[in-house]
């Protein structure tokens, strides 16, 4: 695992979409890298937050009663228990910060779902 880089040469190590990869940790943090493209799956957790900050590119998070366009530079918390879908036309660049034990799909599983120990791959 990382603990400092490059996160634009960080990123040519991230393969395929909807599949982060951990490049560090702070505290009881990951720090993860994904790309983004397509539509991502309906999804909450129950006890944790999650931060999206846009490294390149653009996309949407999708919440039940509106839409937040995020661009490159943008961050987004969302707070714990809120139902939302990540969707992005073209490809982003998204860091991610979440606890350790964050579920990548929250409750639900489906083929996008990437356990712990693939994201360190």
């Amino acid at each position: 695992m990382y603990l400092q880089g490059n996160v634009y040469k960080l990123f040519e190590d991230v393969e395929g979409y909807w599949s982060p990869k951990i490049v560090g940790e702070v505290n009881d943090q990951y720090v993860k890298l994904a790309k983004f493209k397509g539509e991502f799956v309906w999804h909450d957790r129950e006890h944790e937050d999650e931060m999206f900050y846009v490294v390149k590119g653009s996309f949407e998070l999708h919440f039940e009663n509106e839409i937040v366009v995020l661009s490159e530079g943008d961050f987004h918390v969302v707070k714990k228990g809120v139902k939302h879908k990540p969707a992005a036309m073209d490809e982003g660049w998204v860091m991610l910060i979440e606890k350790k034990e964050t579920k990548h799909t929250g409750n639900v599983e489906g083929e996008l779902t990437k356990s712990i120990e693939n994201q360190l791959k």
